[in-house]
């Protein structure tokens, strides 16, 4: 049965104790109280020249929770934060957290139908959203009036900063009439201390939205058991304390940047550096400056990182503790990192329904590799993780059998947000199954060779090839269309899409691309797309995407 067996890392790696673990605070919120009243002085927050201390962090968070109250939030309600990684998303964060609301993190490269979408599921009453982002997105979004947003805060990612260098050079500030300032807020309540409120283990600390193969976005309904039992995964899976410097290249909306950035920072007290947007010039800057430590992000990362022409291998010197995740990891580029750099990338898997890791490779140790494939292993389950190989009728399946991966665990969600069906089928009994396709081997690798829907992971991003297909519809020249994933050296996977047109009709490849680019996040509007006469059907008019990604490589 292709099940974890604790035996499996004690014979193969190092004795270590994986009794189950304790779950050592109640909530994130009291995670980072202990760490604030452990070392108040100690920073934070660094965000290029500007930082925050652990004390400062608790002050302004008081200080917004104050402000939002006062303004008609009451606990239990949500709150969407829409930005980049800027100190402001953790102030906000925290804040919604003391105020006893759920935190809704928005990913930035939304247009305004996909903000207004989770704006209107997750029923949020407050907006936080860059000024930037207000101006070019939000206010749109808000302008149907189908969302139940009462207050809009924004801010300036100029903020906490005086460099105004690197991905902030030529950024202003913009006025945004109508809203309520960030800074002024926190600037009139500092020193004031919400009441306190009623949080358990148990009460939904953030909704991480993720479109699954099966539908539109879903809001997973993080706990903040789940939050305080995945930042101690790290911080023991990997030894990080607070002698280490976190880098923030992850975004913060992200499960990953949520959890390996914001909360192991908060749990242990390693300073968290943030850059805005991530550069590959300025992040090897960046990583000397501050002398960076440990990291987790998509490949693409390290890929552009190697990219930089004339790098000085001793800028990434410090960067000992690298973990990926989110997209398959090419051996060779592992290899070559490791050549250049001297540091190992070791592979973590996990999704946003696990609070990131649920697999993750021991640190110290190479990962094997498939020997018919090439792929390398995503690790070997975490503490207190069961995760299960199974077939098409649940039933569990010998070591090298390919079958999805089921997964339970304290880091597995309670639920989708408002969408009970949705959990009972994915999260049945809290265990998640999770459609990724894979099998264990017989010292109890794991490895993921395929996914069991049609779902896109391209640069560690999940999309829904239907809402591509969607907003191609909306063209008036297309007749149909359908969307796959093709390989792709750097993104892992690319959106690739298929379309026909209406008789009489033209329009070219390039219009078809400019047109979903003005209406998605980049990551998801398709690079490549092919006019062609018909698209292949099955005999009940069911599109072909298997054939058509035979087509496509």
């Amino acid at each position: 049965m292709s099940v974890y067996d604790d035996k499996v890392w004690r014979s193969h790696y190092r004795e270590q104790d994986l009794a189950p673990r304790s779950i050592e605070f109640e909530t994130a919120l009291d995670m980072f109280a202990a760490t604030a009243a452990r070392n108040p002085g100690a920073d934070l927050i660094r965000y290029f020249d500007g930082s925050i201390t652990a004390g400062e962090l608790d002050e302004l968070t008081d200080a917004f929770a104050v402000g939002i109250l006062d303004l008609g939030f009451t606990p239990g309600d949500r709150a969407v934060v829409y930005a980049q990684n800027i100190p402001q998303f953790v102030i906000a964060q925290l804040g919604i957290w003391k105020a006893g609301g759920i935190a809704v993190s928005a990913n930035p490269m939304y247009r305004s139908r996909e903000l207004a979408e989770i704006l209107v599921d997750s029923g949020a009453t407050v907006l936080v959203a860059m000024q930037s982002l207000y101006r070019d997105v939000a206010q749109e979004a808000l302008r149907d009036n189908k969302t139940a947003v009462r207050t809009v805060i924004t801010t300036s990612e100029l903020e906490y900063q005086t460099a105004n260098s690197g991905t902030l050079a030529g950024v202003e500030k913009i006025d945004c009439p109508d809203t309520v300032d960030l800074a002024t807020m926190l600037a009139k309540y500092r020193g004031q201390r919400p009441p306190e409120v009623d949080l358990t283990a148990d009460s939904v600390a953030f909704l991480t939205y993720t479109s699954g193969t099966t539908g539109p976005p879903k809001g997973a309904m993080t706990t903040h058991r789940n939050v305080v039992f995945n930042a101690q995964t790290y911080r023991d899976w990997v030894g990080v304390d607070s002698d280490d410097v976190i880098l923030g290249v992850a975004p913060l909306f992200h499960i990953t940047g949520l959890i390996a950035h914001i909360a192991l920072a908060e749990l242990t007290g390693a300073p968290l550096v943030l850059m805005y947007r991530m550069d590959p010039a300025d992040t090897i800057a960046t990583i000397a400056r501050e002398k960076a430590t440990f990291t987790v992000g998509s490949i693409t990362v390290f890929i552009a990182l190697m990219n930089v022409p004339d790098i000085d291998p001793a800028s990434l010197k410090t960067l000992s503790k690298i973990y990926s995740g989110g997209a398959p990891i090419p051996p060779s580029t592992i290899a070559e990192f490791q050549q250049r750099f001297g540091h190992y990338i070791h592979n973590v898997y996990g999704l946003t329904e696990t609070t990131s890791p649920s697999h993750a490779v021991p640190f110290g140790v190479t990962a094997p590799s498939d020997e018919e494939t090439g792929a390398t292993s995503v690790g070997i389950p975490v503490y207190d993780t069961v995760v299960r190989i199974v077939d098409e009728q649940g039933n569990d399946l010998p070591a090298g059998q390919v079958g999805e991966l089921v997964t339970a665990g304290p880091q597995v969600v309670a639920g989708y947000w408002n969408k009970p069906e949705a959990t009972a089928k994915g999260i049945p009994n809290g265990v998640l199954h999770t459609g990724d396709v894979g099998y264990m081997d017989a010292d109890g690798w794991f490895y993921i060779v395929d996914r069991k829907k049609d779902q896109i992971n391209t640069s560690g991003f999940k999309v829904w090839p239907r809402e591509v297909e969607d907003v191609l519809y909306e063209h008036p020249s297309v007749r149909e269309a359908a969307v796959v994933g093709v390989p792709d050296s750097y993104r892992g996977e690319t959106v690739k899409a298929f379309v026909s047109l209406r008789p009489g009709t033209e329009a070219t490849p390039e219009e078809l691309i400019d047109h979903c680019k003005t209406r998605m996040a980049a990551y998801k509007y398709p690079r490549e797309v092919v006019v062609m006469g018909d698209i292949p059907k099955t005999a009940t008019g069911k599109l072909l995407r298997r054939e058509l990604r035979t087509v496509a490589q």
